[in-house]
Formats: C-alpha cells, sequence, structure tokens
C-alpha cells in the first residue's frame, strides 16, 4: 500500500513551524502525566493505603522528565548511532524537529532525572520508578506514530499486503515496524502494566512494575528488531542478523526480569528513598 499523503508539518508561520512529530511527543507526555495522576492519587492501589507520592511532586517531576526525554533521547542517538555524523556538523544535534531519538538514551536521561529528583524533593525513589514505568507505554506509542508520519526508522521489505511503501524507502513495501512497536511497546504494555497496577496490586510491591515494563520493552523491541531496518550507519553488527537495538534491549529485558522476580518474593513495603 503506498504511504498515506501526511505531511508532517501541520501548519507553518514564517519560519516556525508546528510538525506532527514534536506534536506527538507534548500530547504523549501530558497524557502519561494526567493517567500518573490518576494513579497516585488511588491510595488503595499503595501498600499501607497511602500513595507516598502527592500530586503536586509529580507536577514538579513533568519538566524534569521532559528535559530527561528530550535530552537523554537526543544524546542516545547521536553516541549510539551516528556519533562520527554528528560529529562532522555539530549543530544538527540541536535539530530534534528533523528527528532522530534514541528510546535507551531517553531511559537513561528519565532515570538520571527521577534520581535527581528523588534525592532533593525527598521523594521515595522506586515508587516515582513504578509510576513512571506504569505510563511511559503512553508516550512510547506517540513517539512510534510520530516516527511513521515522519516517515523514519521503516523495516524491511515485505510481500505482506500491509507492507508500506515509504517516500525514501526504495519502490519495494516494507514493514511498518513504527507501528509494530507502537502496538507492542505502546498499547499492548500499557494494557499489562494497567492490569497487574489495578487488579494484581502491582504497586504494593516496590519495583514489580518498572520491572515488567523494563522487560516487556526490552522483548517487544528485540522482536520488533527482525522486522525492522537497522540504521544505515550501523547496519547489522558482527555481520550477522544482531542489531544495535538488540544489543541495548537485551539488558533491558533480563535487568527487568530479575527486578520482577526479586519484587515478587519480596514482601509488600512502601517505597524506599534515596
Amino acid at each position: 500500500m503506498p504511504f498515506p499523503d501526511i505531511d508532517p508539518v501541520i501548519f507553518q508561520i514564517g519560519p516556525v513551524a508546528l510538525r506532527w512529530y514534536g506534536l506527538a511527543y507534548v500530547v504523549g507526555i501530558l497524557l502519561a502525566w494526567w493517567w500518573a495522576r490518576r494513579i497516585v492519587r488511588a491510595d488503595h492501589l499503595w501498600a499501607g493505603g497511602k500513595s507516598p507520592i502527592l500530586g503536586v511532586q509529580l507536577d514538579d517531576f513533568l519538566l524534569w522528565a521532559m528535559l530527561g526525554i528530550v535530552g537523554g533521547g537526543r544524546l542516545g542517538y547521536v553516541l549510539f548511532y551516528d556519533p562520527v555524523g554528528y560529529l562532522a556538523d555539530p549543530l544538527s544535534i540541536i535539530r530534534i524537529w528533523d528527528g532522530g531519538m534514541s528510546f535507551h538514551g531517553g531511559m537513561l536521561g528519565v532515570l538520571i532525572a527521577m534520581i535527581l529528583f528523588a534525592r532533593s524533593k525527598h521523594v521515595p525513589a522506586t515508587a516515582l520508578v513504578d509510576v513512571v514505568s506504569s505510563v511511559a507505554p503512553i508516550g512510547l506509542f506517540f513517539g512510534r506514530i510520530a516516527n511513521f508520519i515522519n516517515a523514519e526508522l521503516w523495516g524491511r521489505t515485505t510481500d505482506a499486503p500491509w507492507g508500506v511503501v515509504f517516500p525514501n524507502g526504495g519502490p519495494l513495501p516494507r514493514h511498518p515496524s513504527q507501528l509494530y512497536e507502537a502496538v507492542l511497546e505502546g498499547l499492548l504494555l500499557f494494557v499489562i502494566l494497567q492490569l497487574v497496577i489495578w487488579l494484581a496490586n502491582g504497586l504494593k510491591r516496590p519495583l514489580l512494575i518498572g520491572g515488567l515494563f523494563f522487560a516487556g520493552y526490552g522483548a517487544a523491541r528485540i522482536f520488533v528488531e527482525f522486522f525492522r531496518l537497522p540504521d544505515a550507519d550501523i547496519g547489522y553488527l558482527f555481520g550477522g542478523w544482531l542489531t544495535m537495538g538488540m544489543v541495548l534491549s537485551v539488558p533491558m529485558l533480563v535487568i527487568g526480569l530479575a527486578v520482577a522476580v526479586l519484587a515478587l518474593r519480596s514482601k509488600s513495603v512502601k517505597g524506599k528513598s534515596l
């Protein structure tokens, strides 16, 4: 099928342009923040019947999270995927509207933001990790939709009936791997985490949700990498089928599973501060 006729720019006034890519990030972050507020207001979900995080504290963390996502995501893409290209044109690093964000870099950026925020505001770090992890798939969903609209990060060639002929991907149809990720890393992972939270008292075991998110994202990303075309500057590693996305996601899967298992074995306690 042909690529939908979607202009990446919603509207433009002079040099100022509103792009779907940037709007998707803003909408994803705001919806995640809105749902996180619902979670911290639901005292019955937490051990002891009291949420360890106040809504106002979550409001304060919003700016920290945005800086971690954008700063970490961009620097992660530069370092992991195209350091030579960005070194040749350093100013291109700040042109995030052209695309080029790394989830793994954004994740590290948000983790650093959570640690610093927890220490400075005396917020239970494990509870903050669980809340942020529970809503992160919302942002991932909108981010992957933005990748599709930008016609970037498309997949390998395919003869499947849902293959898409991307405008910059050659004449052959390709897997819309961005949409695969939107469904798996976004919708499916969000539903799973919410079921664990609301039906299985997941927040009463610190870091269970955080561990499940890490493991779930790692598993979904590794699976999609078999359909997604690796970055041209990197290609397949070691001359085989391994990709950078797989390399960065395997530790997430292993660490996430280990953390989730330890959380299930531990007693239900309140979140701990750093």
